[in-house]
């Protein structure tokens, strides 16, 4: 008899051990990254049950939840099992934990420095593969009003219009901002492109009588900010 006529699946396990099951019984945190990976998509294959799947999705992705939540839809649709709907189940969980690191519960959060800035930009910048570039808005009590991404570009650059970025101030009567992007290549040193936007923001800050409080390089392990490093 083959082994693919001996392996089980998970409607054949005993039920104690179906991560459905022992998620119920023995709460979310006893599941391995596999087995809660397992439940998002459901049901296996002929050849794989639902666990191997999510092995063989976690192995892609050297077993770093990290990398796994870097990953675009078309490289978990690449792995064996994994059709449409479950990648995009996948994606769906993977952002709404992000989301869920970045909600406050109704409360603004207090960015008066750049570790806060840090802390809040973080799960919006920590898996992109581009840049971005985004605007924090305050009121004068250095709490948030928004943030608004104002442009998207390309691994080692993005292009900021400065009109844009003042316009947002204005329209949501901002009297301090921050200005924030990602360096996706791990890098915190500031090129001279970004110390010339830095110093173009602050004119323009200065000129419209807003605060302009810093402007941080954010990724994934450590931030760069201007203020903090006395450069504006």
């Amino acid at each position: 008899m083959s082994a693919t006529a001996l392996r089980l699946t998970i409607r054949q396990w005993a039920e104690e051990d179906r991560p459905s099951n022992k998620l119920r019984n023995l709460g979310v945190q006893s599941l391995t990254d596999a087995e809660l990976l397992a439940i998002l998509i459901g049901s296996g294959t002929t050849q794989h049950s639902a666990v191997d799947i999510a092995n063989h999705t976690l192995a892609k992705f050297d077993r770093d939840l990290c990398k796994l939540g870097k990953a675009d839809y078309h490289e978990l649709k690449d792995v064996e099992g994994v059709g449409t709907y479950t990648a995009c189940k996948i994606m769906a969980a993977i952002e709404l934990g992000r989301r869920r690191q970045s909600a406050h519960a109704g409360i603004a959060p207090d960015l008066s420095s750049a570790t806060a800035i840090y802390r809040y930009m973080l799960p919006k910048m920590q898996d992109l593969k581009t840049e971005e570039a985004h605007v924090i808005l305050m009121n004068q009590d250095r709490k948030l009003i928004k943030s608004v991404r104002i442009s998207q570009g390309g691994i080692t650059e993005t292009s900021v219009d400065v009109r844009i970025l003042i316009k947002q101030a204005v329209l949501c009567n901002a009297t301090i901002i921050a200005f924030c992007h990602n360096h996706p290549s791990g890098s915190i040193r500031p090129s001279k492109a970004d110390d010339d936007l830095t110093r173009s923001i602050k004119s323009a800050c200065d000129l419209m009588r807003i605060h302009f409080q810093d402007h941080v390089i954010v990724t994934d392990e450590a931030y760069y900010s201007y203020h903090e490093q006395g450069k504006l």
